[in-house]
């Protein structure tokens, strides 16, 4: 049985490639601009394959020209130029694309590595009826005498007509729609926009992008004058980079001429910390072009903050910021892609999510983590800089999807030492670890001064341990995900036990705990539901108490909580510890054979200097103090 052909109502399919298919009315400029970047191609390999062609490449240009009075905008360009039955089946036909015919047939002659086209879906030439209600193509076809109008309003066809035209090459001219009550398109007629668009869209189209700038002056004659005059004057602009600068190969580009594009294309007045090039040929080909910045934005830590890399195909801008390049532990990292592999949407302005996305975003991935690696390691000053600004990002990094990138991030962190006083990485503290050392040894907290003061640091400083002090509140979270390092199990400082006793002295110690019984069953009673248990402790050192968290949620990870929501009720289990090698301790002991109320006076106020030793709050600070007083006296 045959096959019938599907039919097309074709004002309908018009319709909806004016309204449909792109998101933003100004892509239109970008469209016209590819298509007659196309054009200049075609007709610059003519004159490399054929002799009789004496076009020289640096006479091929694209104009754009403004007319605020018949309200038009033309865009020109001297390429290869259109017969009549190209204008006719390139534009008569939805969808027929003359750049991706060409593609074809080159590749069809084994020639089409030699030129890069733009245009592959052919629906670019009608995003103009969204700014214009009417349009005509006038074009001449390089080598023929004849010149051809098309015309249409978009909606009831199109006329083809012969006319004159005095070289080749194609002219659009857009006549500009009225401005409505949700849209104003009189800017498609203003100079600067037209300029602020060529810079954002089409800033590294292969050939010269010309528009006549007006500007003002001083006059000549009056610039000695205590009231110089000024005076109008037009001049033919280039409006693009044309080159950009990842398609340079690296040894021919200056550190300065890096940080100026960096400082210029994303608006930062310093220097970035580091530049990473990329220039990727084989199954995916791609070329990037990545900054770390060396401090953060002020909105980087909210949600108004956008991450992502600028994308492009070609040269021709597609996204602002692709986010699906980027990992979110290093959505710091500013930057530039550029491929022609991608699977783009119709319009270009959005991706169809492939392999090839995911393997460049992989790539990039490994190449920022090796960048900092290296950064760490050759100049450990300027990686400081940058973990000051993004240290944090990094740590949430780790936390995130469950630690599914902890691998790939734990060697970027830095703590600071209490032993080394200063920031080390955890590998810098095994490789510093005693021989006897078992784990690795961290305490939490809001500040490095009142970490140093906890009572187990003593007594872990005098068997020549060092303790890496955390004190942001995400560092509570960051040793659970990790679970160790290098075969090192991590360990707070606040837990049961921090493996410093031996065998022996364990067991005097549950000696100790049982003749304690008594005292430490009437502190319990004393504090009530206040703590979880009492309990006798060897890791205080000269200290006399201290509060530990019950297993499972540290200090930190309850003021966090609290912090994001109050109503939560989260708390960690307080567990009271006290040194029965202490002075205050023995006075609690006869206390509580001899005068109740006063060891329950010593028991609050033990408890409450544990508190504050925890930097935890005291819920009657006044009675605290008046304990205090009295036993004073």
């Amino acid at each position: 049985m045959a096959k019938k052909q599907f039919k097309a109502e074709s004002k309908r399919l018009l319709d909806l490639m004016i309204n449909s298919i792109y998101t933003h009315k100004e892509i239109f400029l970008r469209e016209l601009i590819s298509n007659a970047s196309d054009a200049e191609d075609k007709l610059a390999y003519k004159a490399l394959t054929d002799d009789q062609v004496p076009v020289d490449r640096k006479d091929l240009k694209i104009t754009i020209v403004p007319d605020k009075e018949m309200r038009t905008l033309t865009v020109s360009d001297n390429g290869v130029g259109m017969t009549r039955e190209e204008l006719e089946n390139n534009l008569g036909t939805i969808a027929k694309s003359g750049s991706f015919q060409f593609k074809q047939d080159l590749a069809k002659e084994e020639k089409g590595e030699d030129i890069d086209v733009i245009g592959q879906f052919g629906v670019g030439f009608y995003s103009a009826f969204m700014v214009a209600d009417h349009v005509t193509v006038t074009s001449r076809a390089y080598g023929s005498d004849e010149a051809w109008q098309w015309a249409s309003d978009g909606a009831d066809g199109y006329t083809l007509t012969p006319c004159g035209k005095e070289s080749a090459g194609t002219d659009i001219v857009l006549h500009i729609k009225q401005n409505t009550e949700d849209d104003h398109y009189d800017e498609y007629l203003e100079q600067y926009r037209l300029a602020e668009l060529v810079k954002k869209y089409s800033d590294y189209i292969r050939y010269p992008i010309k528009l006549e700038m007006e500007k003002s002056r001083m006059k000549e004659e009056t610039k000695d004058s205590d009231k110089p005059e000024y005076e109008t004057y037009t001049e033919n602009e280039t409006l693009n980079s044309m080159v950009p600068l990842w398609q340079r190969a690296k040894k021919d580009i200056t550190p300065e001429e890096y940080n100026n594009f960096y400082k210029e294309k994303f608006f930062d007045f310093e220097d970035p910390i580091a530049t990473i090039h990329v220039s990727v040929e084989g199954a995916v080909t791609y070329k990037a072009l990545l900054y770390i910045p060396a401090r953060a934005p002020y909105d980087f830590y909210t949600k108004d903050f956008k991450k992502g890399l600028q994308l492009y195909s070609s040269g021709v801008m597609i996204m602002e910021n692709c986010e699906e390049l980027l990992p979110d532990c290093f959505r710091f990292v500013r930057g530039v892609v550029d491929s022609q592999d991608l699977s783009l949407n119709i319009s270009r302005e959005m991706l169809q999510h492939d392999r090839q996305l995911k393997f460049i975003a992989g790539n990039l991935e490994k190449k920022i983590k090796a960048e900092l690696a290296k950064l760490m390691e050759q100049d450990r000053e300027k990686y400081e800089k940058f973990y000051a600004a993004f240290g944090m990002q990094i740590k949430y990094g780790v936390l995130n999807d469950y630690g599914a990138k902890k691998e790939l991030l734990q060697d970027l962190l830095l703590y600071w030492s209490h032993k080394q006083n200063k920031l080390v990485s955890f590998k810098e503290y095994v490789d510093a670890m005693p021989e006897e050392q078992k784990y690795i040894y961290f305490a939490s907290g809001e500040n490095r001064q009142r970490l140093a003061q906890l009572p187990q640091l003593e007594k872990l400083g005098e068997k020549g341990f060092d303790v890496l002090l955390m004190t942001d509140e995400v560092d509570s979270f960051v040793p659970q995900t990790l679970g160790k390092y290098a075969e090192k199990d991590f360990r707070s400082v606040t837990q049961e036990d921090l493996g410093l006793s031996t065998e022996e002295e364990k067991k005097e110690a549950a000696e100790q705990a049982e003749k304690s019984k008594a005292t430490l069953e009437f502190v319990k009673t004393t504090l009530g539901d206040d703590v979880k248990e009492v309990r006798l402790s060897e890791n205080l050192g000269t200290h006399p108490v201290c509060m530990v968290p019950e297993e499972g949620m540290t200090f930190e990870m309850e003021k966090y909580f609290k912090r994001l929501n109050p109503e939560m009720g989260m708390k960690a289990g307080r567990i009271l510890e006290l040194n029965p090698n202490h002075r205050l301790f023995g006075l609690l002991q006869v206390a509580v054979a001899q005068d109740e109320e006063k060891a329950k006076k010593i028991a609050k106020i033990l408890y409450a200097q544990a508190l504050l030793m925890a930097d935890l709050p005291l819920e009657n600070p006044g009675e605290y103090t008046d304990l205090v007083c009295e036993l004073v006296q």
